[in-house]
């Protein structure tokens, strides 16, 4: 398990193992010195400190973007489970009180010229694949070759936005500048 500070400053992580790994994964711990410092935990938990007021804000941002995309003639579909129009919203209703602020969106056709001038576009993402921060990222991977239980079958391209705390109009601001600078590519 990995745990971002939320100020985008450190990282953690747990590694847990049964008893028949034990021995091997503490030898390598030991081996290579790997722990956590005094400034390390202090940022982790100074972070834990904003995480409630952090996520709740992030989740609100998030649904309302997505909320918008979703109307975008740009946008064939968002993958969102805390969206009711997306198909495991009921499992995600019935299993969750929350949602991240990490979600993709598939373009309707959109070339990779033309997702290059979207992404490149945008002015208060950053492009990044971390999430848990405070600050808004995008990405756009390529879908298909990653895939190993199921195949993908959507043919277009993939936005992969985790949305932090900006203002969620600035955000759909900026969004759609991107989308505009899109379509002017050819």
């Amino acid at each position: 398990m990995l745990f971002r500070s939320g100020h985008s400053d450190v990282m953690l992580g747990v590694l847990v193992t049964n008893e028949k790994y034990w021995v091997p994964v503490r030898r390598a711990v030991a081996d290579y010195g790997y722990c956590v410092s005094a400034d390390d935990c202090y940022l982790a938990l100074r972070g834990f400190r904003t995480i409630g007021v952090r996520m709740r804000q992030q989740m609100a941002n998030a649904i309302t973007v997505a909320r918008w995309l979703e109307s975008h003639a740009e946008v064939k579909r968002v993958l969102f489970p805390a969206l009711e129009s997306h198909p495991g919203h009921a499992i995600w209703k019935r299993d969750f009180q929350g949602a991240a602020s990490l979600f993709s969106l598939v373009l309707n056709g959109a070339n990779k010229p033309q997702v290059t001038a979207f992404v490149n576009a945008l002015k208060l993402f950053g492009i990044g694949s971390s999430w848990g921060g405070y600050e808004s990222l995008v990405t756009a991977p390529n879908i298909a070759p990653l895939r190993t239980a199921t195949r993908w079958a959507d043919d277009g391209a993939v936005i992969r936005l985790h949305i932090g705390l900006d203002d969620p109009q600035d955000l759909i601001a900026d969004l759609t500048q991107a989308f505009a600078c899109m379509s002017a590519t050819k």
